[in-house]
């Protein structure tokens, strides 16, 4: 949150060059007014935003999802998320997307907050969601999507955070989240679907 206070810190937009439009990133270079006067760039990726759901089953197994990711070169292991289409609700997107990849649909969900991952070179922010009293269904993949669904207690989650096995950074989060929830440290409002 920027405050007045925070003016000796401060970069000022000096110019702003598209370097790059793709399906869904924009790669943007810019001339900055650093907070001494000098000048420097910044390059960043401008993100539409995304959301992450975590699925809690009846008897509290969380649903997962294992699929490749082409920059990593191998297989994660990661909770359900999606990319946020233009004016879409967020929670509606939260919705789609475990429909999609998951089949699932939820009788319950709570909008835990937001996380930003890679401020250091995206604007990206991802939207918390957690999602119960799932319904089975059928899954709506993407053409191109291939995704293995799997269940994991939050314990197994955690001993493979410490063995180093599971390192996709909203995963992280969002388990961090659901332990501090769990043990009754930070709240979570439920709503009705």
């Amino acid at each position: 949150m920027a405050t007045d206070g925070d003016k000796h810190l401060r970069e000022e937009k000096i110019e702003s060059k598209q370097v790059y439009q793709g399906h869904f990133l924009d790669v943007r270079r810019d001339t900055v007014r650093l907070p001494d006067g000098a000048e420097s760039a910044r390059e960043y990726i401008v993100h539409p935003g995304a959301v992450m759901i975590v699925p809690i089953l009846d008897k509290g197994q969380l649903l997962l999802e294992r699929q490749y990711r082409y920059p990593m070169g191998r297989v994660m292991l990661e909770f359900p998320a999606g990319k946020i289409d233009p004016g879409e609700d967020i929670l509606a997107c939260a919705k789609r997307e475990l429909l999609e990849e998951t089949g699932y649909t939820a009788r319950e969900w709570a909008h835990a907050g937001v996380l930003h991952n890679a401020i250091a070179y995206s604007d990206e922010r991802i939207e918390i969601f957690f999602a119960r009293g799932l319904v089975a269904g059928a899954q709506k993949l993407d053409e191109g999507e291939f995704l293995e669904l799997v269940t994991h207690s939050a314990t197994e989650l955690d001993a493979m955070a410490a063995e180093g096995e599971l390192t996709d950074a909203k995963t992280l989060i969002a388990l961090l989240w659901l332990t501090r929830w769990q043990d009754g440290e930070w709240a979570l409002e439920w709503r009705k679907s």
